[in-house]
C-alpha cells in the first residue's frame, strides 16, 4: 500500500465520521425540526474557520453489546473557529450517535476542549443535544460529568461560558449549562429536567408534557433557569454569534468597542418619558433606547422576573451592562425572583470587565408573606453582596423613587457607586411620602378638623423636605442632580473618565455571597 492508498483510507475515515450515526437517522434529526451537530457548527463559527480535535475517537466499553457498536466521535464534535473573527472553542453533541449519550470518551473530548479554551483564554459554547449519561457505561459516565463540571466551576469568570439547548436535555446533563454563564433554548425541541415526566409520573402521579415540564417557555419564563429562547434553531445560534459580539474573549481583556457615528448626544425626549406622578407607570425600556446607541439594547432573561430589565448594550460603541428597575411590573419593586437576577447579571458583568448601569425607580422590597418566607432577606442581599463586590465602573441614574433598603441595595454610593446622579424629580427617602407622613404625623393627622386635609398637607411637607434629590445631594450622596436630556451625555463623560479605573479588595480566598 502507497501512501496515496492511506490518504485516500484517511478520507474515507473521516467521511465515515462526518457522516456520524448514518443518512437515516440525519434524516429523523431533520424531520423533527433539528439539525446535525455538524450543521449547528457551521451555522456558528465564520466560514471555513472550524478546526476539529479528536474526530476518530471511539468508546471503549465492553458491556450491554456496546462492543458490537460503532460510535464515529463518540457522540460529540469537539473542537474551535472563529466568530466575527475572534477565537472561540466549542462542542456539539450528535444526537445520531448513542442518542448523544455522554460516556467516558465523550466525556474526556470536552474536558480537553475546555482546557485549551482556558489556556488559550477565549469563550467556550456547548451545543448540547443530549439523552444524559451513557447508561450501558455506568460509573465512569458520571465520572465524566463530574470533570465538566468541574471545569465549568473552576473557568466561570475565567472566560465566557455558553450553553445552547438543543434537544432534550436530563439529570446530569442539565447542571452543567447551570453553571455556565447563559443558556439559550429553542422552542418546542429542547427540554431540560432533573426527571422527566414519565419518572414522575411514577413517584407522585403528577402527568405533565415534557414542553410543560421543561421546555424553554417554562425555563425562560418561570423557572429562570434559561436566558434566551427562539422559535428556531437557526434564530438561537443567531442570537449567540450577536451575545459574543459583545463580550471579552476572557477576564483579562475589555469587550470590544465599536466604531460609531458621531450623533448630537442630547435626548429632548427624555422629559417626555416618566410621569411625573409617582405612581402611574411606564416602560424603562423606552429610557434605555434614548441612552444607548441605537438598536443596542441586548436584553438578557426577557421573559423572567420582569419588573426589573437587565442587559447589554453599548454607549458610544462601549459596551455596558444595564440594571433597570421596571415600573410596569410590580410598580418596580424589588423580589425573590428579580434579586436573583440582577445579582447574577451584575456579577457577570464584574467578571468580564464591563461596567454597570442601573437606572433606578423602586418603591422597596416587595412585601407579603409569601416573599418573607420565601427568604426575600436572603435573595436581596445578593443584590447588596454583587454590587458592593463588584470593582467595575459603577453609575447609578435615579430617574424618579428611591425608598428604603432597596435604594441602597441599588449601587448607592454607601455600597460603592462611582458616581450618583438624580433627575429633578427624583424622590430619595427612607420611604414614600404618603407612608411617611401617615407615620411621623399620625396624631396630628388623626386631631385635625380636616384629617384629609392636613395628610395632604403633610404628605407635601414631607416631600419637600426629604424626598427630593437635593437633601441627598447635600450630603454628596449624589453626585449630581442632572437635566433628563442630559443623561447620555453625562454617563459617556463618566465612562470616559472611568475608563482606566482600578480598585482591589482585601485579599482572601473569596466572599460568601448568601446563596
Amino acid at each position: 500500500m502507497d501512501i496515496y492508498e492511506k490518504i485516500n483510507e484517511l478520507y474515507d475515515r473521516r467521511r465515515e465520521v462526518e457522516l456520524g450515526g448514518g443518512d437515516e437517522r440525519i434524516e429523523k434529526q431533520h424531520a423533527k425540526g433539528k439539525l446535525t451537530a455538524r450543521e449547528r457548527i457551521d451555522l456558528l463559527v465564520d466560514e471555513g474557520t472550524f478546526v476539529e480535535l479528536n474526530p476518530f475517537i471511539e468508546h471503549r466499553s465492553r458491556d450491554f453489546g456496546l462492543e458490537n457498536q460503532k460510535g464515529p466521535g463518540d457522540g460529540v464534535v469537539t473542537g474551535y473557529g472563529k466568530v466575527n473573527g475572534r477565537p472561540i472553542y466549542l462542542f456539539s453533541q450528535d444526537f445520531t450517535v448513542f442518542g448523544g449519550a455522554l460516556g467516558e470518551m465523550h466525556a474526556n473530548k470536552i474536558a480537553n476542549v475546555m482546557d485549551l479554551a482556558a489556556k488559550n483564554g477565549a469563550p467556550f459554547v456547548g451545543l448540547n443535544d443530549s439523552g444524559g449519561a451513557r447508561i450501558q457505561e455506568g460509573v465512569v459516565s458520571l465520572d465524566g460529568y463530574g470533570k465538566i463540571f468541574y471545569r465549568n466551576s473552576i473557568y466561570s469568570g475565567v472566560i465566557p461560558q455558553i450553553s445552547v439547548i438543543m434537544g432534550p436535555c436530563a439529570g446530569g446533563a442539565v447542571y452543567s449549562p447551570a453553571i455556565t454563564d447563559f443558556v439559550f433554548m429553542v422552542e418546542k425541541t429542547s427540554q431540560m429536567f432533573i426527571t422527566g415526566p414519565k419518572v414522575i409520573e411514577t413517584v407522585t402521579g403528577e402527568k405533565i408534557s415534557p414542553e410543560d415540564l421543561g421546555g424553554a417557555r417554562v425555563h425562560n419564563s418561570i423557572s429562570g433557569n434559561a436566558h434566551f429562547r427562539s422559535e428556531t434553531e437557526e434564530e438561537i445560534i443567531e442570537k449567540v454569534r450577536l451575545l459574543l459580539s459583545y463580550l471579552p474573549q476572557n477576564s483579562e481583556e475589555k469587550p470590544p468597542i465599536q466604531a460609531v457615528v458621531d450623533e448630537d448626544d442630547y435626548r429632548p425626549d427624555l422629559t417626555d418619558v416618566i410621569p411625573f406622578d409617582a405612581i402611574r407607570p411606564y416602560d424603562v425600556r423606552v429610557v434605555i433606547e434614548q441612552v444607548v446607541d441605537q438598536g443596542s439594547f441586548l436584553e438578557v432573561h426577557k421573559d423572567f422576573a420582569k419588573n426589573i430589565v437587565v442587559g447589554l448594550a453599548r454607549i458610544k460603541g462601549e459596551v455596558v451592562g444595564l440594571v433597570c428597575n421596571q415600573p410596569k411590573f410590580m410598580a418596580g419593586g424589588l423580589d425573590i425572583d428579580s434579586s436573583d437576577k440582577s445579582a447574577r447579571f451584575i456579577r457577570f458583568c464584574d467578571s468580564f470587565n464591563i461596567p454597570i448601569i442601573t437606572f433606578e425607580d423602586v418603591t422597596g422590597f416587595f412585601p407579603g408573606v409569601k416573599q418573607e418566607h420565601g427568604g426575600i432577606i436572603r435573595h436581596g442581599a445578593k443584590i447588596l453582596y454583587a454590587y458592593s463586590e463588584a470593582t467595575v465602573p459603577k453609575l447609578t441614574v435615579i430617574l424618579r423613587k428611591a425608598y428604603g433598603g432597596a435604594y441602597v441595595a441599588l449601587n448607592s454610593k454607601s455600597i460603592g457607586a462611582d458616581l450618583v446622579y438624580a433627575w429633578p424629580n427624583a424622590e430619595i427617602a427612607v420611604m414614600g411620602p404618603q407612608g411617611a407622613a401617615n407615620i411621623i404625623f399620625a396624631k396630628e393627622i388623626q386631631n385635625s378638623e380636616d384629617p384629609e386635609q392636613t395628610r395632604a398637607q403633610k404628605i407635601e411637607e414631607y416631600r419637600e423636605k426629604f424626598a427630593n434629590p437635593y437633601v441627598a445631594a447635600s450630603m454628596g450622596m449624589v453626585d449630581d442632580v442632572i437635566d433628563p436630556r442630559e443623561t447620555r451625555i453625562k454617563l459617556i463623560q463618566a465612562l470616559e473618565m472611568l475608563r482606566n479605573k482600578k480598585e482591589s479588595r482585601p485579599a482572601k480566598k473569596h466572599g460568601n455571597i448568601p446563596l
